[in-house]
Protein backbone atom coordinates (compact mmCIF):
# COMPACT_ATOMS: atom_id res chain seq x y z
CA UNK A 1 0.00 0.00 0.00
CA UNK A 2 1.36 3.67 -0.58
CA UNK A 3 1.65 6.12 1.85
CA UNK A 4 1.34 8.69 -1.11
CA UNK A 5 -2.30 7.96 -2.52
CA UNK A 6 -4.58 9.81 -0.20
CA UNK A 7 -4.04 13.35 -1.74
CA UNK A 8 -4.32 11.64 -5.40
CA UNK A 9 -7.80 10.08 -4.33
CA UNK A 10 -9.20 13.03 -2.51
CA UNK A 11 -8.47 15.89 -5.07
CA UNK A 12 -9.59 13.52 -7.88
CA UNK A 13 -13.03 12.49 -6.44
CA UNK A 14 -13.32 16.46 -5.24
CA UNK A 15 -13.04 17.29 -8.96
CA UNK A 16 -16.24 14.81 -10.17
CA UNK A 17 -17.66 16.12 -7.19
CA UNK A 18 -17.53 19.14 -8.30
CA UNK A 19 -18.76 18.54 -11.83
CA UNK A 20 -21.89 16.52 -10.97
CA UNK A 21 -22.53 19.76 -8.10
CA UNK A 22 -21.90 22.48 -11.01
CA UNK A 23 -23.93 20.46 -13.64
CA UNK A 24 -27.14 20.23 -11.07
CA UNK A 25 -26.72 23.78 -9.58
CA UNK A 26 -27.19 24.78 -13.33
CA UNK A 27 -30.17 22.52 -13.97
CA UNK A 28 -31.88 23.61 -10.62
CA UNK A 29 -35.73 25.01 -10.51
CA UNK A 30 -35.83 28.06 -8.50
CA UNK A 31 -38.21 28.22 -5.56
CA UNK A 32 -41.46 30.56 -6.38
CA UNK A 33 -40.83 32.74 -3.70
CA UNK A 34 -37.33 33.29 -4.39
CA UNK A 35 -37.88 33.81 -8.08
CA UNK A 36 -39.83 36.62 -7.42
CA UNK A 37 -37.42 39.09 -5.16
CA UNK A 38 -34.44 38.35 -7.87
CA UNK A 39 -34.09 37.66 -11.44
CA UNK A 40 -33.88 34.24 -12.36
CA UNK A 41 -31.08 34.14 -14.30
CA UNK A 42 -28.91 36.39 -11.53
CA UNK A 43 -29.83 34.06 -8.64
CA UNK A 44 -28.71 31.22 -10.60
CA UNK A 45 -25.67 32.37 -11.41
CA UNK A 46 -24.69 34.46 -7.87
CA UNK A 47 -25.55 31.03 -6.20
CA UNK A 48 -23.56 28.52 -8.09
CA UNK A 49 -20.27 30.52 -7.71
CA UNK A 50 -21.04 30.87 -4.12
CA UNK A 51 -21.69 27.18 -3.49
CA UNK A 52 -19.11 26.50 -5.90
CA UNK A 53 -16.30 29.11 -4.11
CA UNK A 54 -17.16 27.54 -0.60
CA UNK A 55 -16.84 23.93 -1.47
CA UNK A 56 -13.18 24.85 -3.53
CA UNK A 57 -12.43 26.86 -0.28
CA UNK A 58 -12.43 24.52 2.37
CA UNK A 59 -11.31 21.76 -0.35
CA UNK A 60 -8.42 23.36 -0.65
CA UNK A 61 -8.04 24.88 2.87
CA UNK A 62 -4.34 24.97 4.20
CA UNK A 63 -4.12 23.54 7.49
CA UNK A 64 -6.32 20.57 5.49
CA UNK A 65 -3.73 20.01 2.95
CA UNK A 66 -1.30 19.92 5.73
CA UNK A 67 -2.35 17.23 6.81
CA UNK A 68 -3.75 15.54 3.79
CA UNK A 69 -0.25 15.72 2.14
CA UNK A 70 1.38 13.74 5.24
CA UNK A 71 2.17 10.71 4.46
CA UNK A 72 -0.35 8.28 5.48
CA UNK A 73 -2.56 4.89 4.81
CA UNK A 74 -5.58 5.04 2.90
CA UNK A 75 -7.94 5.19 5.38
CA UNK A 76 -11.83 3.11 4.83
CA UNK A 77 -14.27 3.83 2.49
CA UNK A 78 -16.73 5.43 5.36
CA UNK A 79 -14.21 7.80 6.99
CA UNK A 80 -13.49 9.10 3.49
CA UNK A 81 -17.07 9.34 3.04
CA UNK A 82 -17.64 11.35 5.94
CA UNK A 83 -15.22 13.74 4.88
CA UNK A 84 -17.06 14.22 1.38
CA UNK A 85 -20.33 14.61 3.87
CA UNK A 86 -18.96 17.39 5.09
CA UNK A 87 -17.32 18.79 1.95
CA UNK A 88 -20.69 19.01 0.03
CA UNK A 89 -22.07 20.73 2.78
CA UNK A 90 -19.68 23.61 2.99
CA UNK A 91 -21.70 25.84 1.11
CA UNK A 92 -25.44 27.16 2.00
CA UNK A 93 -26.26 24.30 -0.37
CA UNK A 94 -28.20 21.14 1.89
CA UNK A 95 -28.41 17.64 0.18
CA UNK A 96 -30.41 14.77 1.54
CA UNK A 97 -29.31 11.22 2.47
CA UNK A 98 -30.53 9.92 -0.88
CA UNK A 99 -29.06 12.60 -2.92
CA UNK A 100 -25.98 12.34 -1.19
CA UNK A 101 -25.73 8.79 -1.74
CA UNK A 102 -26.62 9.15 -5.83
CA UNK A 103 -23.71 11.86 -5.53
CA UNK A 104 -20.93 10.04 -3.74
CA UNK A 105 -21.27 6.74 -6.14
CA UNK A 106 -20.94 9.11 -9.18
CA UNK A 107 -18.14 10.16 -7.95
CA UNK A 108 -16.51 7.07 -7.02
CA UNK A 109 -16.77 5.13 -9.96
CA UNK A 110 -16.15 8.04 -12.05
CA UNK A 111 -12.55 8.15 -11.00
CA UNK A 112 -12.67 4.49 -10.75
CA UNK A 113 -12.95 4.34 -14.61
CA UNK A 114 -10.16 7.22 -15.34
CA UNK A 115 -7.79 4.84 -13.09
CA UNK A 116 -8.37 1.70 -14.92
CA UNK A 117 -8.10 3.39 -18.70
CA UNK A 118 -4.80 5.31 -17.69
CA UNK A 119 -2.58 4.18 -20.01
CA UNK A 120 0.81 4.47 -17.72
CA UNK A 121 0.32 4.03 -13.60
CA UNK A 122 1.97 7.88 -13.83
CA UNK A 123 -0.75 9.00 -16.14
CA UNK A 124 -2.82 9.36 -12.90
CA UNK A 125 -0.66 12.08 -12.21
CA UNK A 126 -2.25 13.91 -15.35
CA UNK A 127 -5.94 13.01 -14.89
CA UNK A 128 -5.34 14.67 -11.40
CA UNK A 129 -3.99 18.07 -13.22
CA UNK A 130 -7.08 17.93 -15.72
CA UNK A 131 -9.33 17.98 -12.13
CA UNK A 132 -7.12 21.09 -10.85
CA UNK A 133 -7.50 22.82 -14.38
CA UNK A 134 -11.08 22.61 -14.15
CA UNK A 135 -11.38 23.43 -10.54
CA UNK A 136 -9.27 26.46 -11.52
CA UNK A 137 -10.98 27.93 -14.22
CA UNK A 138 -14.33 27.69 -11.33
CA UNK A 139 -12.34 30.22 -9.74
CA UNK A 140 -10.93 32.36 -12.21
CA UNK A 141 -12.33 35.56 -11.00
CA UNK A 142 -11.75 35.10 -7.56
CA UNK A 143 -7.92 35.61 -6.44
CA UNK A 144 -7.60 34.49 -3.32
CA UNK A 145 -9.36 30.89 -3.71
CA UNK A 146 -7.06 30.88 -6.96
CA UNK A 147 -4.13 31.36 -4.75
CA UNK A 148 -5.13 28.25 -2.59
CA UNK A 149 -5.43 26.20 -6.19
CA UNK A 150 -1.98 27.32 -7.61
CA UNK A 151 -0.37 26.25 -3.67
CA UNK A 152 -1.50 22.48 -4.54
CA UNK A 153 -0.39 22.77 -8.07
CA UNK A 154 3.13 23.55 -6.66
CA UNK A 155 2.42 20.59 -3.54
CA UNK A 156 1.29 17.98 -6.27
CA UNK A 157 4.53 18.67 -8.58
CA UNK A 158 6.89 19.09 -5.67
CA UNK A 159 5.53 15.78 -4.05
CA UNK A 160 5.12 13.51 -7.21
CA UNK A 161 7.33 14.29 -9.58
CA UNK A 162 10.21 12.88 -8.25
CA UNK A 163 8.22 9.22 -7.74
CA UNK A 164 9.26 6.33 -9.75
CA UNK A 165 7.17 4.21 -12.11
CA UNK A 166 7.48 1.49 -9.57
CA UNK A 167 5.87 4.07 -6.65
CA UNK A 168 3.06 5.07 -9.31
CA UNK A 169 2.32 1.56 -10.03
CA UNK A 170 2.20 1.50 -6.02
CA UNK A 171 -0.43 3.81 -5.73
CA UNK A 172 -2.49 2.66 -8.73
CA UNK A 173 -2.67 -0.74 -6.94
CA UNK A 174 -3.67 0.59 -3.86
CA UNK A 175 -6.28 2.66 -5.60
CA UNK A 176 -7.69 -0.48 -7.03
CA UNK A 177 -7.56 -1.91 -4.02
CA UNK A 178 -10.06 0.35 -2.57
CA UNK A 179 -12.46 0.40 -5.50
CA UNK A 180 -12.51 -3.07 -6.09
CA UNK A 181 -16.24 -4.20 -4.14
CA UNK A 182 -17.49 -0.72 -5.62
CA UNK A 183 -19.54 -1.96 -9.00
CA UNK A 184 -22.62 1.02 -9.23
CA UNK A 185 -24.11 1.11 -12.22
CA UNK A 186 -24.03 4.61 -14.02
CA UNK A 187 -26.58 5.19 -16.98
CA UNK A 188 -23.86 6.89 -18.76
CA UNK A 189 -21.43 4.12 -18.78
CA UNK A 190 -24.02 1.66 -19.45
CA UNK A 191 -25.26 4.08 -22.57
CA UNK A 192 -21.68 4.19 -23.80
CA UNK A 193 -21.59 0.58 -23.34
CA UNK A 194 -18.28 0.78 -21.25
CA UNK A 195 -19.83 -0.70 -18.24
CA UNK A 196 -21.89 -4.00 -18.07
CA UNK A 197 -25.39 -4.87 -15.88
CA UNK A 198 -22.99 -5.94 -13.01
CA UNK A 199 -21.81 -2.96 -12.89
CA UNK A 200 -18.20 -4.10 -14.41
CA UNK A 201 -16.29 -1.64 -16.53
CA UNK A 202 -15.50 -3.01 -20.18
CA UNK A 203 -12.10 -2.33 -20.61
CA UNK A 204 -10.83 -1.57 -24.81
CA UNK A 205 -8.88 -3.31 -26.73
CA UNK A 206 -7.87 -0.55 -29.21
CA UNK A 207 -7.09 2.63 -28.73
CA UNK A 208 -3.51 5.04 -27.95
CA UNK A 209 -0.65 2.98 -26.40
CA UNK A 210 0.89 4.03 -23.32
CA UNK A 211 3.91 6.99 -24.28
CA UNK A 212 7.23 5.36 -24.74
CA UNK A 213 5.87 1.94 -26.20
CA UNK A 214 5.68 1.00 -29.72
CA UNK A 215 2.10 -0.54 -30.91
CA UNK A 216 2.06 -4.33 -30.62
CA UNK A 217 2.28 -6.59 -33.72
CA UNK A 218 5.92 -6.89 -34.03
CA UNK A 219 8.50 -10.00 -32.90
CA UNK A 220 12.28 -9.22 -32.77
CA UNK A 221 15.18 -11.83 -32.72
CA UNK A 222 18.23 -11.16 -31.45
CA UNK A 223 21.61 -13.04 -31.53
CA UNK A 224 23.93 -13.60 -28.76
CA UNK A 225 26.11 -10.49 -29.76
CA UNK A 226 22.31 -8.34 -29.75
CA UNK A 227 22.25 -7.91 -33.45
CA UNK A 228 18.55 -8.09 -34.69
CA UNK A 229 18.69 -11.21 -36.99
CA UNK A 230 14.90 -11.48 -38.12
CA UNK A 231 11.58 -9.86 -37.65
CA UNK A 232 8.14 -11.39 -37.83
CA UNK A 233 4.65 -9.66 -37.91
CA UNK A 234 1.55 -11.33 -35.71
CA UNK A 235 -2.06 -10.16 -35.72
CA UNK A 236 -2.68 -7.42 -32.41
CA UNK A 237 -6.44 -7.93 -32.09
CA UNK A 238 -6.86 -4.56 -31.64
CA UNK A 239 -6.42 -1.08 -33.64
CA UNK A 240 -3.65 0.52 -31.92
CA UNK A 241 -2.46 3.86 -32.27
CA UNK A 242 1.13 5.50 -30.95
CA UNK A 243 1.16 8.48 -28.77
CA UNK A 244 3.41 11.38 -30.42
CA UNK A 245 3.81 13.21 -27.12
CA UNK A 246 3.73 12.75 -23.62
CA UNK A 247 1.67 14.69 -21.43
CA UNK A 248 2.71 18.12 -19.32
CA UNK A 249 3.58 17.63 -15.78
CA UNK A 250 4.31 21.15 -15.34
CA UNK A 251 1.28 24.16 -13.79
CA UNK A 252 0.45 24.88 -17.47
CA UNK A 253 0.43 22.71 -20.54
CA UNK A 254 -1.79 20.41 -22.45
CA UNK A 255 -2.46 17.43 -20.61
CA UNK A 256 -3.27 15.00 -23.96
CA UNK A 257 -5.40 12.54 -22.32
CA UNK A 258 -8.90 13.35 -21.56
CA UNK A 259 -9.31 11.46 -18.38
CA UNK A 260 -10.62 13.77 -15.45
CA UNK A 261 -12.04 16.24 -17.68
CA UNK A 262 -15.78 17.17 -17.19
CA UNK A 263 -17.98 14.16 -18.68
CA UNK A 264 -21.46 16.43 -17.36
CA UNK A 265 -20.32 19.32 -19.73
CA UNK A 266 -23.14 17.71 -21.81
CA UNK A 267 -26.43 18.09 -20.59
CA UNK A 268 -27.84 14.15 -20.12
CA UNK A 269 -29.70 12.49 -17.08
CA UNK A 270 -27.56 10.54 -15.03
CA UNK A 271 -28.66 7.50 -12.82
CA UNK A 272 -26.55 5.10 -10.53
CA UNK A 273 -27.74 1.51 -9.38
CA UNK A 274 -26.28 -0.83 -7.09
CA UNK A 275 -25.44 -4.36 -8.71
CA UNK A 276 -26.41 -7.72 -6.90
CA UNK A 277 -22.49 -8.00 -6.41
CA UNK A 278 -22.39 -4.43 -4.37
CA UNK A 279 -25.26 -6.04 -2.06
CA UNK A 280 -23.95 -9.04 -1.27
CA UNK A 281 -20.43 -7.63 -1.04
CA UNK A 282 -22.03 -4.78 1.88
CA UNK A 283 -24.00 -8.01 3.36
CA UNK A 284 -20.64 -9.84 3.52
CA UNK A 285 -19.29 -6.77 5.25
CA UNK A 286 -22.21 -6.51 7.47
CA UNK A 287 -21.44 -9.70 8.80
CA UNK A 288 -18.01 -9.36 9.89
CA UNK A 289 -19.08 -7.36 13.08
CA UNK A 290 -15.74 -7.40 14.67
CA UNK A 291 -13.74 -3.88 15.63
CA UNK A 292 -11.20 -3.00 13.30
CA UNK A 293 -7.90 -2.85 14.98
CA UNK A 294 -6.74 0.30 12.99
CA UNK A 295 -10.48 2.03 14.08
CA UNK A 296 -8.71 3.90 16.68
CA UNK A 297 -6.12 5.90 14.95
CA UNK A 298 -8.37 6.21 11.99
CA UNK A 299 -9.87 8.34 14.11
CA UNK A 300 -7.50 9.77 15.54
CA UNK A 301 -6.40 10.99 11.74
CA UNK A 302 -9.79 11.40 11.11
CA UNK A 303 -10.15 14.25 13.57
CA UNK A 304 -6.65 16.05 12.88
CA UNK A 305 -8.02 15.82 9.22
CA UNK A 306 -11.29 17.15 9.30
CA UNK A 307 -10.23 19.58 12.33
CA UNK A 308 -8.81 21.68 9.18
CA UNK A 309 -12.09 22.36 7.50
CA UNK A 310 -13.19 25.67 8.47
CA UNK A 311 -17.09 25.51 7.34
CA UNK A 312 -19.28 28.55 6.45
CA UNK A 313 -22.42 28.06 8.10
CA UNK A 314 -25.04 30.18 6.51
CA UNK A 315 -26.83 32.91 9.21
CA UNK A 316 -30.13 31.56 8.90
CA UNK A 317 -31.69 28.02 8.14
CA UNK A 318 -33.66 29.99 5.10
CA UNK A 319 -30.72 30.79 3.48
CA UNK A 320 -29.81 27.50 2.11
CA UNK A 321 -31.31 25.87 -0.33
CA UNK A 322 -31.50 22.17 -1.31
CA UNK A 323 -29.92 20.15 -4.68
CA UNK A 324 -31.75 17.50 -5.99
CA UNK A 325 -29.34 14.95 -7.66
CA UNK A 326 -32.49 12.92 -9.11
CA UNK A 327 -34.88 13.91 -12.22
CA UNK A 328 -37.56 14.39 -9.62
CA UNK A 329 -38.68 14.82 -5.90
CA UNK A 330 -40.60 11.81 -6.09
CA UNK A 331 -37.40 9.86 -7.64
CA UNK A 332 -35.47 11.03 -4.59
CA UNK A 333 -38.16 10.23 -1.93
CA UNK A 334 -37.92 6.68 -3.52
CA UNK A 335 -34.63 6.36 -3.54
CA UNK A 336 -34.55 7.28 -0.11
CA UNK A 337 -36.86 4.57 1.01
CA UNK A 338 -35.40 1.59 -0.82
CA UNK A 339 -32.29 2.58 0.28
CA UNK A 340 -30.17 -0.27 1.60
CA UNK A 341 -29.58 -0.26 5.06
CA UNK A 342 -26.13 -1.78 4.20
CA UNK A 343 -25.28 1.95 3.15
CA UNK A 344 -25.72 3.01 6.86
CA UNK A 345 -22.82 4.15 8.94
CA UNK A 346 -22.60 1.89 12.37
CA UNK A 347 -20.71 3.29 15.16
CA UNK A 348 -18.11 1.77 16.67
CA UNK A 349 -17.29 1.97 20.54
CA UNK A 350 -13.70 2.38 21.06
CA UNK A 351 -11.87 2.52 24.33
CA UNK A 352 -9.51 5.40 24.35
CA UNK A 353 -8.97 6.79 27.62
CA UNK A 354 -5.08 7.49 26.74
CA UNK A 355 -6.24 9.68 23.61
CA UNK A 356 -9.54 11.55 25.85
CA UNK A 357 -5.82 12.88 27.83
CA UNK A 358 -3.43 13.40 25.27
CA UNK A 359 -6.14 14.60 22.39
CA UNK A 360 -8.18 17.28 23.26
CA UNK A 361 -9.78 17.54 19.96
CA UNK A 362 -10.67 14.04 20.27
CA UNK A 363 -11.98 14.49 23.73
CA UNK A 364 -14.43 16.77 22.11
CA UNK A 365 -15.86 14.20 19.35
CA UNK A 366 -15.93 11.01 22.24
CA UNK A 367 -17.98 13.40 24.79
CA UNK A 368 -20.77 13.88 21.91
CA UNK A 369 -21.45 10.58 21.82
CA UNK A 370 -24.23 8.78 24.64
CA UNK A 371 -23.10 5.89 26.84
CA UNK A 372 -24.63 3.59 24.17
CA UNK A 373 -22.94 4.55 22.05
CA UNK A 374 -25.06 6.66 19.56
CA UNK A 375 -25.24 9.89 18.74
CA UNK A 376 -26.94 13.14 20.67
CA UNK A 377 -30.30 13.70 19.62
CA UNK A 378 -30.11 17.64 20.66
CA UNK A 379 -31.35 19.31 17.79
CA UNK A 380 -28.32 21.29 15.39
CA UNK A 381 -28.74 23.69 12.50
CA UNK A 382 -26.83 20.91 10.39
CA UNK A 383 -27.76 17.79 12.00
CA UNK A 384 -26.17 15.26 14.71
CA UNK A 385 -24.05 13.54 12.63
CA UNK A 386 -20.19 13.45 12.58
CA UNK A 387 -19.95 16.26 10.15
CA UNK A 388 -21.99 18.24 13.31
CA UNK A 389 -20.16 17.66 15.74
CA UNK A 390 -16.43 18.38 14.01
CA UNK A 391 -17.80 22.15 13.76
CA UNK A 392 -16.73 22.75 17.13
CA UNK A 393 -13.39 22.01 17.06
Amino acid sequence: MSSRTLPLLFINLGGEMLYILDQRLRAQNIPADKAKKVPIADWIEADRRRVMNDIITTMFNKKFLEELFKPQELYSKKALRTVFDRLAHASIMRLNQASMDKLYDLMTMAFKYQVLLCPRPKDILLVCFNHMDAIKDFVKDTPNILSQVDETYRQLIEIYSPLSSGEFQLIRQTLLIFFQDMHIRVSIFLKDKVQNSNGRFVLPTSGPVPYGTQTPGLIRLFSCNGEEVKRQQFRNGGNYAGVLREGSFDMFGDRVIKLGTNMYSVSRPVETHMSGTSKNSAQHAKVNTAPNPLAKEELNLLARLMGGLEVQKPGNADSGFRVNLFATDEEEEEALISRPNDLSFGVINIQATKDLQANAELAKIMGEFTEAGEPCTSPSSKGDDLLAMMDGL
